[in-house]
């Protein structure tokens, strides 16, 4: 056995005083939809509702056997890695500064208080995960404390592979696939690494399609950091792949890595929540919304995903409905010409289908005109509605533009 596996071993033994392993769960909803035994490794269901917890533990009690008087550990998150950093500070009795990005949904926020104590704090800065990196490593350094990576550090990576450990003593031997999120990489790096070791099994490794920083970096031979960051996945939202992470997940293939764009996900989130009454953050959803891309190479087959995370503030709750609405052709946004007269709005209301409901009506310009201009919201109960409601439209002789793609009109108007 390799020192590697040695050493995952020893971290998920040492975990077992923190908790016990998250559940492995057979999955019947999703089993009967794809032909296939998918098993779900709930990371969602760990103490602080991700895995997480692992790597930051890990890495801190490695610190700590060498160097017992470091008093102050240091760390940067949007919000996961967090409260694994606040709940290992305050089982180890030492004082941890946290950095968050102000954008933090503040349920995570909250939690990481929660879990910390005042064996914590928290200081909120920059929009995007980076700069709170950057600020957290610059006050490490004038500090004199520990900076604990959320993914770029050998312990870290370490404690990640305590989730495959679990998984196969669960199971009692190797699955045919695993399908595995990405962020910064350290989980991937981690299972993929230690699962080698056992021999091995097909990785699927999926990035949201706003983040894919491990794809830029397969293509480009190197980390690259993103030019753009879409933060909806805020768990997986990175800009640069981790570099230890990187020299583990360097030669994975092409046709194993793939993409979630972040609407389907939402889709996922409310049918997971919906259906199976579990809660997942988008990056927790990612490999069950991979799922459909998949759906050849899984069936047949012993599939374990893992739900990485559940920390959703459900505040979040009609973002994700709307967004999921308008990816599944349920929901669309269109300025209409309505001409200014008597009985013109009746007119457009008696077009309506049974199914199709006004959910935005605003007057953008009000003059003299013959003509007013209108942003109108619609929801339905069936896509196909909207074909049908669209020919009605122009049979009737109004003019109208869909705009619920069009991301630069609709983030001004809707």
């Amino acid at each position: 056995m390799s020192d590697f596996s040695l050493a995952a071993d020893a971290a998920t033994q040492a975990l077992r005083g923190l908790f016990e392993p998250t559940p492995l769960q057979r999955n019947d909803h999703l089993s009967q939809r794809f032909g296939a035994d998918i098993l779900l490794k709930r990371e969602d269901l760990s103490p602080v509702r991700s895995y997480k917890i692992r790597g930051a533990f890990n890495a801190m009690r490695k610190r700590l056997a060498v160097y017992p008087g470091q008093r102050i550990f240091v760390a940067a998150s949007a919000g996961n890695h967090a409260q694994g950093v606040a709940y290992a500070c305050r089982h180890f009795g030492v004082q941890g500064v946290i950095f968050m990005p102000v954008t933090t949904p503040q349920q995570k926020i909250g939690k990481t208080r929660v879990f910390g104590g005042d064996n914590i704090e928290i200081r909120l800065t920059g929009d995007y995960f980076d700069q709170s990196l950057a600020a957290a490593q610059d006050y490490c350094a004038a500090s004199g404390g520990h900076f604990l990576s959320p993914f770029d550090d050998g312990d870290v990576i370490e404690g990640q592979a305590s989730v495959a450990v679990e998984m196969l003593a669960q199971l009692g031997r190797m699955p045919d696939m695993v399908v595995l999120p990405v962020g910064g990489g350290g989980l991937a790096a981690g299972v993929r690494r230690y699962l080698a070791g056992q021999g091995g099994c097909a990785l699927r490794l999926i990035e949201p399609a706003g983040g894919a920083s491990l794809a830029a970096a397969i293509a480009a031979g190197e980390p690259v950091t993103l030019a753009r960051v879409d933060s909806f996945v805020d768990g997986a939202a990175v800009a640069r792949i981790g570099a230890q992470p990187f020299h583990h997940l360097s030669d994975v293939p092409a046709e194993a890595l793939f993409t979630a764009p972040e609407d389907r996900i939402c889709v996922t989130m409310l049918e997971m929540l919906n259906v199976e009454g579990i809660v997942l953050e988008p990056a927790g959803a990612l490999v069950v919304d991979a799922l459909p891309d998949l759906a050849g190479a899984v069936a047949g087959k012993t599939v374990v995903c893992v739900t990485s995370g559940g920390n959703f503030d459900f505040e979040r709750l009609p973002e994700v409905k709307e967004r999921a609405m308008r990816f599944s052709g349920l929901k669309k946004y269109f300025i209409l010409r309505l001409p200014q007269r008597p009985g013109a709005l009746r007119d457009f209301l008696e077009i309506l289908g049974p199914e199709d409901d006004i959910a935005r009506f605003e007057y953008l310009k009000k003059s003299a005109r013959n003509f007013g201009t209108v942003l109108i919201g619609i929801e339905t109960g069936e896509a196909e509605n909207f074909t049908r409601l669209f020919k009605r439209m122009d049979d009737a002789g109004f003019v109208w533009r869909d705009i619920t793609l069009d991301e630069t009109l609709a983030g001004f108007l809707v």
